[in-house]
């Protein structure tokens, strides 16, 4: 453990020095004797733990404890003074003080203190190290998640004939937000969702829908080529409205003028579907 120390009296500094080195606590990396110039020398050497005066001229230690814990949560304290009264210990304690030595200085009673303090610290990065795991192993889950879904929403656009269409990276990006803010296409207007991917609403909505129009009539032509196509089995009835599909497949047949068209929210819900299956 790397200690700083500031007191005002130098006789306590060499004290405390000799008992942190006599009892292999750690190493005192330096001290200040004036609590004005100490708050820029401990936020650069960034010590493990300060032993500080809770009071001292022209800066108190709790006002120089609150200055440094604004700017570094990760340096800990340890509060030395004479000063006996309960409210005065109390508001350290409350300001981040997680020790207490009292004046005059007893070498048992600061040994004790400060091996409870390391103990404390080192508890506490053991849990630290537990909480970046969890919230590392979380992330690359879900990140492996993301990419699992984004290649199965692929794979459906691949299928149907789209995946070089502009619009397709539009439908990926509105299919993986979905997924991961776990909320369903219904729950937004169309104007919504494309507008959280471009200024221009519109214009996502367009590519989409033209992506999607093309896959409508990549399906009809295998339909009409053959019913029994394992592709055109498996989306026409379901990223699309199977009217549709039949319609386009009669302009295919130049049995009639009207053409298929496309449910923009119906596409997007399906394709979600079969990417989470």
């Amino acid at each position: 453990m790397k200690f700083f120390i500031v007191e005002d009296d130098f006789n306590i500094v060499t004290l405390l020095k000799k008992i942190i080195n006599d009892r292999n606590l750690g190493t005192v990396i330096s001290h200040s004797l004036n609590s004005e110039k100490a708050k820029e020398d401990i936020l650069i050497l960034k010590p493990d733990i300060v032993l500080i005066d809770l009071l001292m001229p022209k800066k108190d230690g709790i006002t120089l404890m609150k200055e440094i814990k604004e700017e570094d949560q990760n340096i800990n304290f340890i509060m030395i003074s004479q000063v006996q009264e309960k409210d005065m210990i109390s508001k350290a304690y409350q300001n981040g003080v997680e020790y207490y030595i009292s004046k005059p200085i007893n070498a048992i009673e600061v040994e004790n203190v400060i091996k409870k303090e390391i103990k404390q610290i080192e508890e506490n990065k053991v849990i630290n190290q537990i909480n970046d795991l969890v919230d590392n192993t979380n992330l690359n889950v879900n990140l492996n998640n993301k990419k699992d879904h984004e290649q199965k929403i692929k794979k459906i656009l691949n299928e149907i004939g789209i995946l070089g269409e502009s619009g397709s990276k539009d439908i990926i990006n509105i299919c993986s937000y979905l997924i991961s803010s776990d909320n369903e296409i219904d729950d937004y207007t169309i104007k919504d969702i494309c507008s959280k991917f471009n200024d221009s609403y519109k214009a996502v909505e367009q590519r989409i829908r033209r992506a999607a129009l093309k896959g409508l009539r990549n399906l009809a032509h295998l339909g009409v080529e053959d019913y029994m196509n394992k592709t055109f089995q498996k989306y026409s009835n379901s990223l699309y409205d199977f009217k549709e599909i039949r319609n386009e497949m009669d302009y295919i047949r130049e049995k009639n003028n009207k053409r298929g068209k496309v449910n923009f929210k119906k596409f997007i819900d399906n394709i979600l579907f079969y990417s989470c299956s």
